[in-house]
């Protein structure tokens, strides 16, 4: 008899929403424990105005085999390559909305391991993405190394008019116009369903038509995402389905901390120093400057919580890179007496190279980006899991319009896939968190 764990599967596809991204953490471990998912090689669609492909910098690799430090370490922007390390995830496909663009469009493939001489998780890609957090290592230093392909896809809404759902729509109460709609169109979209809005930001407005007259195969159409896709997930292979809310609408938190005057001329002096030639040794250059600056920065403001008087900052200011140190200090006391000197080092991470997204949309957009997801999802296989993050409390997903998504999102899903097995696992109060699927 064969030893190999007979494939599982739900009656009702789970869908796990919890607040923060990185809880869904713990379900895909159940899911994997439970054998509904294998124990390597997860295909991962990850729908998210942020990558979350980010590394906790300081911590061990051997962190990964232990479940429950692991969960401890983890944050919302690098919940995903502990995973990879650990063997569990080779492949994810990030679709981003046209506002989002912190890695490159395409395909990238590499290997991810343990840095020999630091005993911490690194990658292999060159991409600012990862040089801006220090994170890139040569091949020949990582030990254990694990491949890994990433697919980076742009989603546009669809034109207003067709198809798009609207709030109305897309409520619970009217989760049987989904299903009507469902078997309607049940063959992949066709052009005239799979028009594309060029919104504001998107590359539609360089001049060009970006709907190509039928829109199939346009960069951010329903068919140009349904093939890049399809070369990652098939329908025999299980996959998760995650989604953040903030996919649908996104703000920038720091923006409403400090004016723009002050994040445009004080805050992006920390970017990362752009370098036009990327041979090996200007890489090893460019990330070990990267990392001292960091250190740095982390020390001047540890040391100004305790004391942000002249004598400290003066001091800082010799530091190479840091000339403008008090400009910055003189900047915020101009605003706030006593700043939170950590939230602004917190906030000057966020613009190294990129600032963070922020695009908080209309209703109406919301349902067009709805409408987009579900045209080419309803072409892929249904997933295994599906993990939502509300991403609310932190502010990156808006508190007034985070309700309405998921309800709408809830919908969506309930349309293409049936009655759902939902687990709120952000509400204490809850006791839906008991019926997660289990691990025999």
């Amino acid at each position: 008899m064969s030893s190999v764990p007979l494939k599982r599967t739900y009656k009702r596809l789970p869908v796990c929403v919890v607040e923060d991204h990185h809880d869904v953490v713990c379900h895909i471990y159940r899911a994997i424990a439970s054998r509904h998912l294998p124990m390597k090689d997860i295909k991962m669609i990850h729908l998210d105005s942020h990558p979350d492909l980010l590394i906790p910098v300081n911590m061990s690799a051997d962190t990964v085999f232990d479940k429950e430090k692991l969960f401890g370490e983890l944050s919302i922007e690098n919940w995903i390559m502990p995973m990879v390390y650990a063997g569990h995830v080779s492949s994810v496909v990030w679709l981003h909305p046209y506002w989002a663009q912190q890695i490159r469009e395409g395909e990238h493939s590499m290997t991810v391991g343990r840095d020999s001489s630091t005993t911490t998780i690194r990658v292999t890609s060159t991409d600012n993405y990862f040089l801006s957090d220090g994170l890139y290592v040569c091949e020949e230093q990582l030990e254990n190394p694990k491949r890994f392909s990433l697919s980076v896809i742009r989603v546009d809404p669809v034109r207003p008019g067709h198809g798009s759902l609207t709030g109305t729509e897309c409520d619970g109460k009217q989760k049987r116009t989904q299903r009507d709609v469902q078997s309607k169109d049940s063959q992949p979209p066709s052009a005239n369903t799979d028009s594309l809005q060029p919104a504001e930001g998107s590359r539609a407005e360089d001049g060009a038509d970006s709907t190509g007259g039928d829109g199939v195969d346009d960069e951010g159409s329903t068919g140009y995402i349904v093939r890049r896709i399809s070369s990652s997930v098939s329908e025999t292979e299980p996959y998760v389905l995650d989604v953040d809310l903030d996919f649908f609408s996104c703000k920038n938190p720091f923006k409403e901390l400090y004016t723009q005057v002050c994040f445009k001329e004080t805050l992006l002096q920390f970017q990362l120093l752009f370098i036009s030639s990327f041979y090996f040794e200007t890489l090893l250059l460019c990330v070990d400057h990267r990392i001292r600056q960091l250190e740095d920065l982390e020390a001047a403001f540890a040391d100004l919580l305790d004391d942000d008087g002249e004598e400290t900052v003066t001091r800082w200011a010799t530091n190479p890179g840091m000339e403008s140190l008090p400009q910055l200090v003189s900047s915020l006391k101009a605003r706030n007496s006593c700043p939170d000197y950590e939230m602004v080092h917190q906030a000057g991470l966020t613009c190294d190279t990129v600032e963070l997204p922020h695009h908080i949309s209309s209703d109406e957009e919301i349902g067009r980006l709805i409408s987009a997801v579900q045209l080419f999802l309803k072409v892929l296989p249904k997933p295994t899991l599906v993990t939502l993050s509300r991403s609310s409390l932190d502010e990156y997903c808006p508190v007034e319009q985070v309700d309405s998504i998921q309800r709408r999102v809830l919908a969506m899903l309930e349309g293409l896939y049936g009655a759902l097995d939902v687990h709120k696992d952000y509400d204490n109060s809850s006791t839906e968190t008991e019926q997660l699927p289990q691990g025999s």
